[in-house]
């Protein structure tokens, strides 16, 4: 079983700044990759940040400069890999419900699979 945890998320005036981090754990052999879509009423959910194994970054266009994709791992008996959305500068427009996305790779070049949290709602608004 794979569990994703989402935090952060709220209601900030435009310029503002928020902080989205969800954390993976379970049973996971290796991570493909690992970000953030998010969907706004009447639109389709689309791509935010997300980071693949080779550890570089991939924004919309829309949030490039504005926000930032880090992720971090630690180890031991409650390992957990984690990816920390920043996003400075908020306008209305990325007023959204946000969502954690996991994609995982299984042994012997198996299929992958993905995993979606709860989702988090992010307001920007004065």
């Amino acid at each position: 079983q794979v569990q994703l945890v989402e935090s952060g998320g709220g209601l900030v005036q435009p310029g503002g700044s928020l902080r989205l981090s969800c954390a993976a754990s379970g049973t996971i052999f290796s991570i493909y990759a690992m970000g953030w879509y998010r969907q706004a009423p009447g639109k389709r959910r689309e791509l935010v940040a997300l980071i693949t194994s080779g550890g570089v970054p991939t924004y919309a266009d829309s949030v490039e400069g504005r926000f930032t994709l880090s992720s971090a791992t630690i180890a031991g008996d409650n390992a957990k890999t984690l990816v920390v959305l920043q996003m400075n500068s908020l306008k209305p427009e990325d007023t959204a419900v946000y969502y954690c996305d996991l994609i995982v790779e299984t042994a012997g070049l198996g299929p992958r699979y993905e995993y979606w949290g709860q989702g988090t709602q992010v307001t920007v608004s004065s």
